[in-house]
């Protein structure tokens, strides 16, 4: 007999799995609460159900957990975590302490289709999509692992994979974080990066979530970003910059548009200017990011000269523009060189 993974299932689905099992509704609340909101993984902890209910549970269902194989700690405080899946494959996520934040930078994919130039992700290619429970498990397996007292503070959607690519089961993943009973973790801390999927992002502003949205823009005209970016072929800047624009966004909220900057590729003054013409008039700000480099990589890191010069273009121009600073280079766990580690 096929278990069922209850953490697959988000609250309503929870509350319909117990009515089948012949128990009350609100067991599916507790439930809930306890896989989700205490990181429980065996029925046993679960002292508020009987002992009759809870070897009935551990005959129809299971709580799937990611196995850690390894945590690596960066110089610079940065941890990255290399997870094991239940068919062997295996992700990385990436938790990056600041004073008052504590960010985990999670995975939606095994590998990535887009095959972006300058990631290391894509070099492998897409192997499959993450199911709801490996992308919510990657955030109760640190959350378990975190000092008594200390709990993530934000969730950023932009590890290995493309999450529109993943859309059904990373928008159910985002609302059981998001849902009171559980991680709660509000929707303005948790931010999901695309490469440009047009209908994704449309999808998503049609959807209730309300989380930020942060794009991969990486170019200033079509042709830099059909060469760094091959998504753009499908969906060039004007069908994505159109999409930004009809993208609705509360109040106080904004879009993000995320720049690698590659030296000599697309980090001249005159992209900065092209850059600020392709945004006018988006409610955004712009993160720069100076190239991550890995072993083999086709591209160099900008001088710091010129990152600040690009950065001084678009400021000119009122653009709040931020340069990332790079967290955990030395385990290749910054952005752009996470990959499947066999």
């Amino acid at each position: 007999m096929i278990k069922t993974d209850l953490r697959n299932l988000n609250l309503s689905e929870l509350e319909d799995f117990v009515l089948k099992l012949g128990l009350q509704k609100y067991r599916g609340r507790q439930l809930f609460h306890w896989v989700y909101g205490k990181c429980a993984d065996s029925f046993d902890v679960m002292t508020d159900l009987s002992k009759e209910i809870r070897e009935l549970l551990s005959q129809k269902a299971y709580i799937s957990k990611l196995i850690e194989i390894r945590k690596q700690v960066s110089s610079d405080g940065t941890e990255k975590f290399l997870f094991e899946l239940e068919d062997g494959h295996r992700v990385e996520s990436v938790l990056i302490p600041e004073e008052e934040r504590l960010t985990l930078c999670i995975s939606t994919q095994v590998g990535c289709g887009m095959g972006c130039a300058f990631c290391l992700t894509g070099k492998g290619g897409l192997a499959r999509n993450l199911k709801t429970s490996e992308i919510v498990n990657q955030v109760l397996s640190v959350q378990k692992g975190l000092p008594a007292g200390k709990h993530l503070t934000n969730i950023v959607i932009m590890g290995m994979g493309e999450p529109l690519s993943n859309y059904n089961n990373v928008a159910k993943a985002i609302e059981i974080l998001n849902n009171p009973l559980g991680p709660a973790l509000g929707a303005r801390r948790i931010t999901l990066s695309t490469a440009g999927l047009v209908p994704g992002i449309e999808k998503l502003g049609e959807s209730n979530l309300n989380i930020n949205l942060a794009i991969s823009l990486n170019a200033s005209t079509d042709e830099q970003r059909n060469l760094v970016m091959p998504i753009n072929k499908k969906y060039p800047l004007k069908k994505l910059i159109e999409a930004c624009r009809e993208f609705p966004l509360r109040k106080g909220r904004m879009l993000s548009f995320e720049y690698v900057l590659l030296d000599g590729v697309n980090n001249s003054p005159e992209d900065a200017g092209r850059v600020a013409k392709l945004l006018k008039g988006i409610r955004c700000k712009i993160n720069l990011i100076p190239f991550n480099e890995f072993p083999g990589a086709p591209y160099k890191r900008p001088s710091g000269e010129s990152v600040l010069r690009f950065q001084e273009i678009l400021t000119e121009h009122n653009y709040s523009v931020f340069i990332r600073k790079s967290r955990g280079a030395d385990i290749l766990a910054a952005c752009g060189q996470l990959r499947e580690e066999e």
